[in-house]
């Protein structure tokens, strides 16, 4: 505003503008005024009154003219950041669970919002596992723990019970100056790490798990995040490949392309229920050999989004290749809590490597993760997670925490939520029945829909679905007749993006292309979460299917 001012008076000036009393034309306090019409290109307020009307138009627009060519020319300068000078490596960055589709359906809710009519009332997004946007009710325990550390007033009184106060207090005790809004250390509060490390040993049957290598992160995403940049290298063939299954989680591509390193997919095996199979990671491994360096192998178990869950042998046999091919592991288990299908169970890659034998154990470097965001928890916005590094370089150690010290330290109010998925109440506290009566309510519920999702899917015609065995979402394949492709491709689009947009603006329903997340050529998915309400669940299963048959009559 002073910049302008200070423009205007110069402008007032050079055109002879007496002063904040007298303005050329002789009336008064118009001075500033008459300058910033010229600046904005219109005629002054006040031509002098002793010139006959058309010679004062005809003076003051050839003013007017002259200063605002001056200021347009200012203000039209280059962009110095455009879509050509910005850095590649983040223009390649792709993320198709926030892609075009939700951009699109955050348009049509605006649209509703309006009053303009649609074939339905409301937008169902399906395409993010977050639970509590889908109504998942909070487990009571972990936020009463949250609430004592963020305003520990309450402490003091009979509101809540002494077991969420002992852990608040503990957590404030960790905290510099008892605050949560304290930085905490770049590794974590270490009284969380302590916490993380006594979980693990819990959930592995005692194998040891040191606080040192505990690190907690915003999310699990930063974890991985955070690993990938301190493992890519190199330049040409030499440049860093990462061999990451396919499906996956675009999480994985997106950083990948951030950091310029090299994609190696492994698919996994749809007709066998997504299972990993070995021979196909050591065809993707040598075939990748000729354009880069793979030394990094990412696993997804619970897969996301396929919902597979991996058994121990199968487990046994990626530890054996990475050991043998002296590969980096990466183990995303934040679904750990999500298994469903009887038969199956979770097994961490950290216990099966440390019973595989001291030869495996001492020797593969394994990063695993876990997350507040999903299980049972679903607290997505906490932003809390942590990761387990083992066989670490002791001079990488000294690296790695360096980098996490560039970003200070992960939120504290998710690394408190963190703590209570990993200290929750025990047997014979006051919370232990109310907690465990919610965690089962929700696994028991997801279970249900996990099962009802896939039952519906296989009764439509064009549409095959996996059991889904873990984790929080449906991975259907569709048939998609080539009249439909045809028309994809004049839309410039992939067909299964074609099919979800069809889906989102004739039904309202929300879901992420298959091709966001990678596939076979030739087939074609989308990802739904199964995290609604079991009722909605069923008008979403619904409508998906009414939608497929009459896009199958429309393209036959």
């Amino acid at each position: 505003m002073h910049r302008f001012a200070l423009i205007a008076k110069q402008t007032a000036a050079s055109l002879g503008c007496k002063g904040p009393g007298v303005c050329r034309g002789g009336r008064k306090d118009m001075d500033l005024r008459c300058a910033a019409s010229l600046a904005a290109g219109r005629q002054p307020l006040c031509p002098p009154l002793s010139l006959p009307a058309r010679e004062r138009t005809v003076r003051w627009s050839s003013a007017a003219k002259a200063s605002a060519v001056k200021i347009t020319e200012k203000a039209s300068r280059e962009k110095i950041l455009t879509l050509e000078s910005m850095n590649p490596q983040v223009k390649a960055v792709e993320y198709a669970v926030r892609g075009p589709i939700v951009l699109k359906a955050g348009e049509i809710e605006k649209e509703l919002r309006k009053g303009i009519k649609k074939p339905f009332t409301e937008v169902i997004k399906a395409n993010i596992g977050d639970a509590h946007a889908m109504g998942q009710r909070p487990i009571t325990f972990l936020r009463q723990v949250v609430a004592l550390c963020t305003y520990p007033n309450l402490l003091d009184g009979p509101s809540f019970p002494e077991d969420a106060k002992k852990r608040a207090r503990r957590i404030l005790q960790g905290c510099g100056g008892n605050s949560l809004g304290s930085y905490s250390a770049s590794q974590g509060i270490n009284c969380i790490r302590e916490d993380v490390a006594s979980y693990i040993e819990r959930r592995d049957g005692g194998v040891p798990a040191d606080p040192d290598n505990i690190y907690l992160t915003t999310g699990a995403s930063d974890g991985i995040a955070t690993i990938l940049k301190i493992l890519v290298s190199g330049g040409g063939k030499s440049r860093t490949g990462v061999m990451i299954p396919i499906p996956q989680y675009p999480l994985y591509s997106a950083v990948i392309s951030e950091l310029d390193a090299i994609q190696v997919n492994y698919y996994l095996d749809e007709e066998n229920c997504w299972a990993l199979d070995v021979n196909e990671l050591r065809r993707s491994l040598n075939e990748a050999k000729a354009y880069c360096n793979p030394k990094v192998l990412c696993i997804i178990n619970p897969g996301n989004p396929t919902g597979q869950v991996q058994n121990r042998k199968c487990i046994e046999d990626v530890i054996h290749f990475a050991w043998e091919e002296k590969l980096f592991l990466l183990a995303d288990e934040v679904y750990q809590d999500n298994v469903y299908s009887e038969g199956c169970q979770f097994h961490s890659f950290k216990k099966i490597l440390y019973e595989m034998g001291p030869e495996y154990y001492n020797n593969v470097e394994l990063a695993s993760f876990h997350s507040t965001s999903k299980g049972y928890m679903g607290e997505c916005g906490y932003r809390g997670g942590y990761m387990e590094v083992i066989n670490l370089h002791p001079e990488i150690k000294g690296q790695l925490v360096k980098l996490l010290s560039v970003r200070l330290c992960p939120p504290v109010s998710g690394q408190a939520a963190m703590d209570i998925v990993v200290n929750p109440p025990v047997p014979g506290e006051e919370s232990y029945s109310q907690f465990t009566k919610e965690k089962e309510s929700v696994l028991k519920n997801l279970a249900k829909k996990a099962k009802l999702t896939e039952d519906m899917f296989n009764k439509v015609p064009g549409i095959h679905c996996n059991p889904l065995q873990g984790a929080m979402y449906a991975f259907p394949q569709i048939f998609i007749p080539s009249k439909a492709i045809e028309e994809a491709k004049a839309h410039k689009m992939a067909p299964d993006m074609f099919y979800c947009m069809k889906l989102l603006e004739e039904t309202g329903i929300c879901v992420v292309p298959g091709s966001g997340f990678g596939q076979r050529e030739g087939s074609y998915h989308f990802r739904m979460t199964i995290l609604p309400p079991v009722e909605k669940l069923k008008i979403l299963l619904e409508k998906v299917k009414d939608f497929h048959i009459k896009f199958l009559e429309k393209y036959a």
